[in-house]
């Protein structure tokens, strides 16, 4: 989707000196970072004051999105997409700014299926995520990075969600890829995460990212293209249709992952640099000292 605007969103990434990394929700911080020198990974601390850009979903419209195509399936995914990106267009505290926009299932198997049990077992408000696993505990591995604290299994709300999702109506994640967290970030639903790891499952998830240049596009397609051409070239014989066509679909689903590829998120300047960023973690997470420098 293109984006006319803002130039500079209202939730939006800031970055200092030293692999600081915030998340801002206009003034105010929802979550702290800071990368490991040795970049195998990164601390985070949120601050409990994040807010979904998203209105509430109510139960009639996860019913009548079910009623309209399978959920999970293709239709499913794009009418999902489709209501988040009107809402996001109209939110005022969202991500959105200028430019070129992904939002749809994610398509390079981001997501471990060993890893979605660690995440109701193990999200502390000041924690780590490790991004390569050396050394760092099993439980750091995680693939989604909510931004406000899971509900009990128990409460009210995620009690509801749980019957949606035994009913196989209930509505995706709706996820942000940030790039300098190497992580997406949970933007809507986290009481539908709950709900989905609850019943043992794990949600369908939507991941919006800023779409990859064209001109990366076309670079990174150039080399499977030229192959596929190459295969096809040599393909004879009574089986040839039935292996160029296997290799159209193989072909396909690369240009897809390509295509889909998130770019770099954008971040902005933190006004005063470090000592302004490591002051703002004092008052907003105090007590907070990662250890950054292994």
């Amino acid at each position: 989707m293109r984006v006319e605007g803002p130039v500079k969103p209202e939730l939006r990434m800031e970055c200092a000196d030293g692999r600081r990394l915030v998340l801002l929700q206009g003034a105010v911080p929802v979550l702290f970072a800071r990368q490991r020198a040795t970049h195998r990974g990164l601390h985070y601390a949120r601050t409990g004051c994040y807010a979904s850009p998203l209105a509430p979903l109510r139960a009639e419209r996860a019913r009548a999105v079910a009623e309209f195509a399978a959920s999970g399936s293709a239709e499913w995914s794009a009418r999902w997409a489709s209501y988040a990106e009107a809402e996001l267009r109209g939110a005022a505290e969202g991500p959105l700014h200028a430019g070129e926009w992904l939002l749809a299932p994610p398509v390079d198997r981001w997501f471990v299926d060993a890893n979605w049990p660690k995440l109701l077992a193990h999200d502390p408000d000041r924690g780590h995520l490790t991004w390569f696993g050396y050394g760092d505990p099993v439980e750091d591995a995680r693939d989604l990075l909510p931004l406000r604290a899971l509900s009990d299994p128990e409460a009210p709300r995620v009690k509801a969600y749980r019957r949606q999702y035994r009913e196989g109506v209930l509505p995706p994640v709706f996820a942000w890829w940030i790039s300098g967290l190497n992580s997406p970030v949970v933007l809507d639903g986290h009481d539908r995460l709950t709900a989905a790891l609850a019943e043992g499952g794990r949600p369908e998830v939507l991941t919006l990212s800023r779409a990859a240049d064209a001109e990366w596009v076309a670079l990174c397609a150039a080399r499977p293209v030229a192959e596929y051409e190459q295969r096809v070239a040599a393909m004879e014989g009574p089986l040839a249709a039935s292996r160029i066509a296997y290799e159209s679909r193989r072909l396909a689903d690369v240009l897809r992952s390509v295509l889909g590829s998130p770019d770099i998120t954008r971040a902005w300047p933190f006004p005063g640099g470090a000592p302004a960023w490591d002051a703002a973690a004092a008052a907003h997470v105090p007590g907070w000292a990662p250890d950054a420098d292994r």
